[in-house]
């Protein structure tokens, strides 16, 4: 059995709210906040730094988990690329911080899926090396800062906020059980949402820096529309179930959804399509979308309601630009 025995997030104290997001974009307020749903979201403050927050969201899922560090095996980082520096392994930092000094360490990616395909990862890794029997998950998150508030292209990216979160897997040490997960990727949206300079291909120089380039932009706004409304949240429910039936469980028997934050219909249909109420999840309207950190967010707040029991089958779900869609079954249990 492979258990989660500790969760942890960190959230900086800026706020942006849903008024001020929609005076910057010159959108009715009403929009931002019913349509989009966005009550509030976290903000990095300059000195919220992406490897910087996963260490203290790290520390926090160690001591949950009531472990010493020198016992972890492996560090994976599933913050984003965005980070204190480029061309850098962050999880070798997490490594040193947290005092993990038996471990080996890299990154992994995958936009905002990274989180369901690195626990996935992890397990397979502890399934198939008898010498690893604990992993540290750790990432941030502060995207907001490739957000160009007046880019209507990107108006789906308003969301966009910043955190960390991290979480402890063990081998055969209780916790609440990792089951199977679904992943899907699809390529034809690969170059849709793109940062177009600073790459290879185009790179970064002052001229681009003035001319506010340096952001998240969207190359082809009514062709990815169109296309991704045919695919998105039947993906969405596709992986959940997926997940559950390789898990040995249906959709009858989930009673917690932990999703990331996307515009509140899209939140309500997956919810009504898989026989849910409002109370078998977290609409995050007050965070704001954390990237892969939703899904390890919404766990610790509805530990917090009394939203979990023992017992219970959860589904943590994600998709990410590129595009991809993911989730993973797990079976809430006691802690060690």
């Amino acid at each position: 059995m492979i258990g989660i025995t500790g969760l942890g997030v960190f959230l900086p104290e800026g706020r942006m709210s849903g008024a001020q997001i929609a005076e910057t974009a010159n959108i009715p307020a009403a929009v931002v906040e019913n349509k989009m749903g966005i009550i509030e979201k976290v903000i990095a403050g300059p000195n919220d730094h992406p490897v910087e927050m996963s260490v203290k969201a790290a520390k926090r899922a160690i001591s949950e988990a009531q472990i010493n560090a020198k016992d972890i095996d492996v560090v994976i980082y599933i913050g984003e690329e965005h980070k204190e520096y480029p061309l850098w392994t962050a999880a070798i930092k997490i490594q040193e911080e947290v005092g993990a000094v038996n471990a080996w360490a890299f990154d992994v990616q995958l936009r905002c899926g990274t989180a369901i395909m690195a626990m996935k990862v992890a397990k397979s890794l502890m399934l198939s090396d008898d010498s690893i029997q604990t992993v540290l998950l750790a990432g941030g998150y502060r995207n907001h800062d490739f957000i160009d508030y007046e880019n209507e292209r990107t108006r789906f990216m308003f969301n966009l906020a910043a955190g960390a979160g991290a979480m402890i897997l063990q081998k055969n040490a209780g916790g609440h059980e990792l089951l199977e997960a679904s992943l899907i990727t699809d390529g034809s949206f690969s170059e849709d949402v793109v940062v177009p300079v600073g790459g290879t291909k185009e790179p970064l120089t002052i001229e681009h820096i003035q001319a506010g380039q340096y952001i998240l932009d969207v190359l082809d706004p009514e062709g990815m529309k169109l296309r991704l409304e045919q695919k998105s949240l039947s993906n969405f429910l596709k992986v959940i179930r997926q997940s559950l039936e390789k898990s040995g469980y249906s959709e009858q028997q989930l009673q917690y959804v932990a999703m990331l934050h996307m515009k509140k219909s899209a939140h309500d249909y997956v919810l009504k399509e898989l026989g849910l109420s409002e109370e078998n999840s977290i609409y995050l309207s007050h965070y704001g979308h954390i990237g892969q950190i939703d899904q390890i967010l919404s766990l610790c707040l509805a530990q917090k309601e009394g939203k979990l029991k023992e017992g219970q089958i959860v589904s943590l779900v994600s998709a990410g630009i590129g595009y991809a869609w993911g989730a993973v079954t797990v079976k809430w249990g006691g802690l060690k």
